[in-house]
C-alpha cells in the first residue's frame, strides 16, 4: 500500500477504523472522512503512518459536494464504509429517509463526484441484511408507509449491492480500469447500534446478545480489506466464510436474487441521479 491514497468514510469507529488503521500501517496515506472531525482526530491518534482527517457528513449532500471540491488528489482506493442502522425515523438534511439517504444516496453521490480521481477500486460495505430487502420505487423515502426501521435498513443495504453492480457495468462499458467491489462484516460487534437509538435497557440486552454470536471489529473488517486489496474481479462480494456468514475468514460470497437484478440496478441508478443531482462522469474517467 506504500504510496497509495485511501479514503475511508466513517473511519472514526468500528470496522472502518480498523480497516483504516491496517491500511495506514501498511504504508498507505489514509484519509478518515468523518462527520465529527474531533472523533476522527481521536481515532487517527491511535494509528501509525500517514493519517489525515476530513469532514464529511453523508446525510448532507452539500457536505458531500464540499468534500469532493476540497479533495482533489488522486485516490487509489475509496471505501464506502459509513452507515446508520435501524435508528428511529428521521430525515437527512435534504429530506431523504436517514438510512437510504446516508447508506446509499450519500455514497452514490460521493463516489460519482470522486470517480474521475479514482484510479484503483471502490469498495462499498453492505450487509447480510440485504437479503431481507426490496427496493420500493413508489416510496423510497417512506413518505407514505408506516416506518419500519429494519425494512428501511435492508432496502439501503440492498441498494449498496445494486449500486456496486451497476457501477461496475458502467465502468466496464466506459473502458475504465477501476473496479467496484462490495463486502459485509458478518455479525461484527461495533458501535453502529447506539444507546440512544432505542433506550439503554434494550441496548444493553441487544449488545449482550450480539456479543454472544458476533466477531470482533478486527475480524469484521477483514472482508472489507479483502474486497479492497485481493485479486478479485469487479462486482465481487466478500463476507465471512463461517456459519450463515456470521464470522470467520473472508471469501467471496453470494447475494440475494434481488441483488442480482440488473434492471432494478439500472432503474435505481437513474432515480439516484435525479434525487442527488449527481451523474456518472463517463467522459472524465481513466480509460484503459
Amino acid at each position: 500500500m506504500t504510496g497509495r491514497t485511501v479514503v475511508v468514510t466513517g473511519a472514526n469507529s468500528g470496522i472502518g477504523r480498523v480497516a483504516a488503521r491496517e491500511l495506514a500501517a501498511k504504508g498507505a496515506r489514509v484519509v478518515l472522512a468523518v462527520r465529527n472531525p474531533d472523533k476522527g482526530r481521536e481515532a487517527a491518534a491511535t494509528m501509525t503512518g500517514q493519517v489525515e482527517v476530513a469532514r464529511l457528513d453523508l446525510a448532507d449532500q452539500s457536505s458531500i459536494r464540499a468534500f469532493a471540491e476540497r479533495f482533489t488528489d488522486p485516490i487509489d482506493l475509496l471505501i464506502n464504509n459509513a452507515g446508520v442502522m435501524i435508528p428511529p425515523f428521521s430525515r437527512t438534511a435534504d429530506g431523504f429517509e436517514l438510512q437510504f439517504g446516508t447508506n446509499h444516496l450519500g455514497h452514490f453521490a460521493l463516489t460519482n463526484l470522486l470517480l474521475p480521481q479514482i484510479t484503483g477500486r471502490v469498495v462499498t460495505v453492505s450487509s447480510n441484511g440485504h437479503k431481507l430487502g426490496a427496493i420500493d420505487f413508489d416510496d423510497l423515502n417512506w413518505d407514505k408507509r408506516s416506518y419500519r426501521a429494519m425494512t428501511a435498513y435492508a432496502q439501503s443495504k440492498l441498494a449498496n449491492l445494486l449500486f456496486t453492480s451497476e457501477l461496475q457495468r458502467r465502468l466496464t462499458e466506459a473502458g475504465s480500469t477501476v473496479i467496484a467491489t462490495a463486502a459485509h462484516p458478518g455479525a461484527a460487534a461495533t458501535n453502529l447500534l447506539r444507546p440512544g437509538d432505542r433506550g439503554r435497557v434494550s441496548h444493553f440486552v441487544q449488545k449482550t446478545l450480539v456479543s454472544l454470536v458476533s466477531q470482533s471489529e478486527e475480524a469484521g473488517a477483514l472482508p472489507t480489506l479483502y474486497a479492497a486489496v485481493a485479486d478479485i474481479p469487479g462486482n465481487s462480494y466478500a463476507g465471512p466464510r463461517g456459519f450463515l456468514e456470521g464470522r470467520g475468514a473472508p471469501e467471496l460470497v453470494g447475494r440475494s436474487k434481488r441483488a442480482q437484478d440488473a434492471e432494478v440496478a439500472r432503474r435505481l441508478w437513474e432515480v439516484s441521479e435525479k434525487l442527488t443531482g449527481v451523474g456518472f462522469p463517463r467522459e472524465a474517467l481513466h480509460a484503459v
